[in-house]
């Protein structure tokens, strides 16, 4: 053997033996002096039964442990206590336990340890740079009790019958509002009764926790307030709502927890039930950025039952069963400030017996929603709290569904495409509120939303806006394209539609005094339909007299059919009616008026006028009225019952109806009108008017023949107190010009034989005398060619309907045709004559009277002969006035 090799020999037998002796050593002065320094120089006390240490390779076993804080009142450093049957230390950390007072160990083993921990004080990072006084890469708990405090000596985190393997623990109260209090990258967990308290209004316990192949199960998770909503809402007046959550089991599997992240794969939550009690108070809005993540691979929620409670302990949203299936659920610092603060690739929910309640209730039996579908079955709304000016709906819907083609946001704005929309067998009310609309600043989260195709089934729905109920039977609607999107100043949304087909029966509306049907109501962008049409008063003519403060028309209507063919716009912003054909077909119309109310202050302005007031393009290219009725009573204070005209067979055809606010189309009206007159002669009339025109000119002329003079006695006998008796209105021909200061033209009367009795207010007894004056002054034939009249100078009242100075420009031809070109003065002489038969009249009634008074006298038989004579006298001259 060569010489340096027995002396590397030698050196290495030497080494060998330093080590076992200081390894000896060593163990010698652990046992007997390393409680005397840990003392000293850590701020724990330690006491053990055994102690082996292995210098080599760090190792260390211990049996019999207790430990102690020196000074338990020390909130600076971690406060242990407690004891430990044994632990084991692999490649414990000698030069760092000596020189820089810190425990460091890759592999930590504690048996059956039984400890309470103080969390130390959090501290600032930043600008303390101390190190935790423990360092473990790996950490393994046997059957141990653990027990953990803050600081403030707060029960923070508890746990029986632990049974724990940790890849890299980390535990502190550090920023415990932005991190959790445990972190690791591999676990491995088993124990019973976890208590864990992350603030001072709330606790978490955990019955059992186990895991096996990565797999966590978790029994009876519970949330728990730590004070009741009385004392919360006291001691917490800024808070908004306090929550309350149970599981009964959760099951999950690929827990990573790290400093603020959670991360978990195939989470399963089996009949969860969350509580939410609302306090009241408005949520303040934070800038402070989240800087939680959360990402979970599957989430299950089966059988979950939410209650979230009003301020005053009623309820507000109760679903009694909810299913929820997220795949890739996300919920980070960018997903938080989305309008849906999570993100997702999938999801599914459904749920059962789901109530909301609040100024309107809602209950539905069934829901169903995903991504690309939904369906709800059974949806009842009912109204709830009322609220001032807020409408209520009082409806059920059997069945609503819908596809989707795209759900998202995008830069927090709203882009939602509906393949289609299906709602069948509503029934119920909606009721328009009374309060005012607020206005529209903007189009609000909406960037576009697109309904394809919306359909709506054998429904029976009433909107009933201010006491006026709107009823539709037998719904059926189908709406094609429905777009909603930002106008172009932002100044609120715009809505179109491409198309769209409604059906209805027994169609109703009723209003104030009115109540409006139809037995068939069909309706598309290019077609009306209406049959049966019934406009009846609620109320009577006395009722109506009573109800209205100023004069208006009481409308009685029937109309066998309406039909209108063209196209309209009246879901755009660029609305229009172009209509090439309307047809009313069948109308019986009786229009009514009373004059003993009192007359209406307001102007009222011609139709060229009211038709140019009309907002929207409006044109009509052809209007018929056929086979129709139109009756018009009048009423005054002095009639004796209300004047009827009568105009059968009514007939009627305009041309270009409009409102002047098309472009390029002409604006002149042509309206012609054929009718029986008081079912007994022809009535034809040609009336125009130019919309565009500012000046509201008007042309009106007609003609009406071989009328005999009593068919007029239903109009004239009420108001005047006069029939005609005989004679013949051959022909009478109107051309009328005029604008809203008044009329002028010509009238032509041809008449024979015309003779008028004047009658009592009873409208009975023939009045002798005042007959033969008035037939004085009457032309009762007109020649074989009379000479039209000039009338002239008729004014308009403006507070009076077209009507009333049309009329008043009739009375004027008449009176200058039958009574004269000098009407005032004849006027004049006539009531003279009717003066003085008056007086006549009065005369005899009081010689009547003296003569009753005087006849209970006895008399000489030579005066009563006088008398009779006197008498005979008088009442001659009563027959025949003129004889005076």
């Amino acid at each position: 053997m060569r010489k340096w090799v027995k002396k590397l020999l030698m050196s290495l037998g030497i080494l060998l033996l330093i080590l076992l002796a200081a390894n000896f050593g060593l163990n010698i002065w652990l046992k007997t002096q390393l409680p005397d320094y840990i003392k000293k120089n850590t701020d724990y006390k330690v006491s053990y039964k055994t102690l082996d240490v292995d210098l080599g390779s760090g190792n260390i076993f211990a049996a019999g442990i207790a430990v102690n804080s020196k000074d338990p009142q020390n909130t600076n450093v971690i406060g242990l206590q407690g004891t430990i049957d044994t632990l084991k230390i692999s490649r414990f950390g000698i030069y760092d336990a000596i020189f820089n007072k810190r425990i460091s160990s890759s592999d930590l083993l504690l048996a059956r340890p039984n400890l309470n921990i103080s969390l130390a004080r959090p501290v600032d990072r930043k600008t303390d740079k101390k190190q935790s006084p423990f360092l473990f890469e790996n950490i393994r708990i046997n059957k141990g009790t653990i027990n953990i405090f803050k600081y403030t000596k707060q029960k923070f985190l508890s746990v029986q019958q632990l049974d724990l393997f940790v890849e890299n623990l980390q535990m502190t109260e550090e920023s415990v509002e932005d991190n959790l209090p445990v972190a690791f990258d591999r676990y491995d967990i088993k124990g019973k009764n976890f208590f864990f308290r992350p603030n001072e209004v709330y606790a978490i316990t955990i019955s059992t926790i186990t895991t096996s192949d990565g797999q966590m199960s978790v029994g009876n998770f519970r949330l728990n307030p730590l004070l009741s909503f009385h004392q919360f809402t006291r001691f917490y007046p800024k808070k908004s709502k306090l929550f309350e959550f149970s599981v009964p089991k959760m099951d999950f599997k690929d827990v990573v927890i790290a400093k603020n992240k959670i991360s978990l794969t195939n989470a399963d939550f089996q009949n969860p039930v969350l509580t939410v009690y609302n306090t009241g108070v408005k949520a303040k809005k934070t800038d402070k950025k989240q800087n939680f993540e959360i990402n979970l691979e599957d989430v299950k929620l089966n059988n979950a039952s939410v209650l979230i409670n009003k301020p005053d302990g009623s309820r507000l949203l109760f679903a009694k069963t909810l299913n929820v299936k997220v795949n890739q659920l996300k919920f980070d610092k960018v997903t938080a400030e989305e309008v849906i603060p999570v993100g997702y690739k999938d999801f599914h929910f459904s749920g059962r017996d789901i109530q909301y309640s609040n100024h309107q209730n809602f209950s539905v039996e069934s829901i169903a929603l995903n991504p690309k579908s939904g369906e709800i079955r059974n949806l009842i709304l009912a109204p709830g709290s009322p609220e001032a000016g807020k409408g209520a709906m009082d409806l059920k819907a059997g069945h609503i569904a819908l596809n989707i083609n795209k759900f998202e946001f995008i830069e927090k704005k709203l882009n939602l495409d509906l393949k289609d929309v299906l709602v069948e067998n509503i029934k119920g009310t909606i009721k328009t509120g009374t309060g005012k609309p607020k206005k529209n600043s903007g189009p609000g989260i909406i960037n576009s939303v697109i309904v394809r195709k919306m359909s709506l089934k054998n429904s029976d729905l009433v909107y009933d806006k201010g006491m006026q109920p709107l009823a539709f039977h037998d719904l059926n609607a189908t709406i094609n394209t429905i777009e909603i999107a930002p106008q172009p100043n932002n100044q609120g949304l715009s809505f179109k539609v491409k198309d769209y087909f409604l059906t209805t029966r027994n169609f109703a509306y009723r209003t104030k005094f009115y109540n409006m049907s139809a037995g068939l109501l069909k309706l598309n962008k290019n077609k009306i339909q209406v049959n049966n049409f019934v406009m009846k008063p609620l109320v009577s003519r006395a009722q109506f007299i009573k109800m209205i403060p100023v004069e208006r028309d009481l409308y009685d209507i029937k109309v066998s059919g309406i039909t209108a063919e063209g196209h309209w716009d009246l879901f755009s912003d660029h609305q229009s009616i172009n209509a090439s054909h309307v047809t009313v077909d069948g109308a019986d119309a009786n229009i009514f008026r009373s004059k003993i109310p009192n007359d209406d202050p307001k102007v009222k302005p011609l139709y060229s006028q009211l038709l140019r007031s009309i907002k929207i393009p409006l044109t009509i290219n052809s209007l018929d009225l056929k086979n129709s009725v139109l009756v018009y009573e009048e009423d005054t204070p002095q009639s004796a019952g209300p004047g009827k005209l009568t105009f059968a067979n009514f007939n009627m055809n305009v041309k270009n109806l409009n409102s002047a606010k098309a472009k390029g189309k002409p604006t002149q009206v042509d309206i012609r009108i054929n009718c029986s007159f008081m079912n007994l002669a022809p009535l034809f009339v040609n009336w125009n008017f130019d919309v565009a025109d500012r000046n509201d000119g008007f042309s009106i002329a007609g003609k009406t023949s071989n009328l005999p003079a009593s068919g007029i006695n239903p109009f004239i006998r009420p108001y005047l107190h006069v029939t005609a008796t005989s004679g013949t209105i051959q022909e009478m021909l109107f051309n009328f010009r005029g604008n809203p200061a008044g009329l002028h033209g010509t009238f032509n009367l041809k008449h024979k034989d015309l003779k008028i009795a004047v009658l009592n207010k009873n409208n009975h007894e023939k009045k002798g005398v005042l007959t033969a004056v008035a037939n004085l002054f009457i032309r009762s034939n007109s020649g074989k060619f009379p000479e039209a009249v000039e009338v002239e100078n008729v004014e308009r009242d403006p507070t009076k309907s077209f009507f009333n100075l049309f009329w008043k420009g009739i009375e004027q031809g008449l009176k200058k045709t039958l009574i004269g070109k000098n009407v005032d003065k004849t006027e004049e002489t006539v009531k003279k004559a009717v003066t003085s038969v008056k007086e006549v009249k009065k005369s005899v009634k009081e010689l009547k009277q003296e003569i009753k008074s005087k006849k209970e006298e006895p008399k000489p038989q030579e005066e009563k002969k006088e008398k009779k004579g006197f008498i005979k006298n008088v009442f001659r001259k009563k027959e025949n006035p003129e004889a005076e």
